[in-house]
């Protein structure tokens, strides 16, 4: 393998019930996958936490870096503004991190041919017609090469190069920043890869709080009418409203 510097960057408000669970999942996936050529940095951006989100991940040996504004794209960028790998792997903090995915990551890695990715969606448990709405949103990730932000990676210097997650977007920062990647891709030869065999297990509380038919309004304005729903406050309270 090549010699590469991996750099995971991990977003979290009030994230203190679930923040270790992640750390634990990724150095576990981290030391399953050790090799010669592989270093790696683990930053949790603390998102404005009123919790303890901040002090755990301190207590578990990684970095912490502050941005005072609650807003995902800034907590993203903030994170690799300070990051120093030649790959960017961003990990939702309530996502948990499987080895089998980090080296299907790392072998996409390794194409010259691949200028980052993500993977198809997995929540656990679900109710029925949430399975439904998840199998959906997988086929259209996986035709359409778009990036879930629960698990998205890229070549550090391509993202400095589309200018990081646009901050006009409060939601849906993860899909437009897949676009960017595409079309700075494809002028140099390059394609998103989408994972799917050994896709990260990411907390399924969205639906338990808000319900199955809120998220499929939600994802239908998003279809419709995508930068009105994402760039406004208004309408992403399954985001903000701090519930968790």
């Amino acid at each position: 393998m090549p010699r590469v510097k991996l750099s995971v960057i991990i977003p979290a408000f009030n994230e203190a019930a679930r923040i270790e669970g992640c750390l634990q999942s990724l150095f576990a996936a981290l030391k399953s996958c050790a090799r010669d050529g592989l270093t790696s940095e683990i930053i949790v951006v603390d998102n404005n936490s009123t919790d303890a989100t901040a002090d755990l991940a301190r207590k578990a040996g990684v970095r912490v870096v502050f941005e005072p504004i609650n807003h995902i794209a800034r907590a993203r960028n903030a994170g690799a503004a300070v990051a120093t790998g030649d790959w960017l792997l961003f990990l939702d903090a309530d996502t948990l991190f499987p080895a089998a995915t980090l080296a299907d990551a790392l072998a996409a890695m390794q194409n010259d041919r691949v200028v980052g990715g993500g993977s198809a969606l997995d929540f656990g448990k679900l109710t029925f017609a949430a399975r439904l709405l998840v199998l959906l949103c997988n086929l259209v990730v996986r035709l359409f090469k778009m990036t879930p932000g629960c698990f998205l990676f890229c070549r550090g210097d391509a993202f400095r190069a589309v200018g990081g997650f646009d901050e006009k977007f409060f939601a849906g920062e993860d899909a437009e920043m897949g676009k960017a990647l595409k079309r700075w891709g494809r002028e140099r030869g390059l394609r998103l890869a989408i994972l799917h065999r050994h896709p990260p297990l990411t907390s399924n509380r969205k639906f338990q709080l808000y319900g199955v038919r809120k998220i499929f309004v939600l994802l239908v304005r998003f279809v419709f009418t995508p930068r009105t729903t994402m760039t406004d406050k208004r309408y992403l309270d399954v985001f903000y409203d701090g519930r968790r």
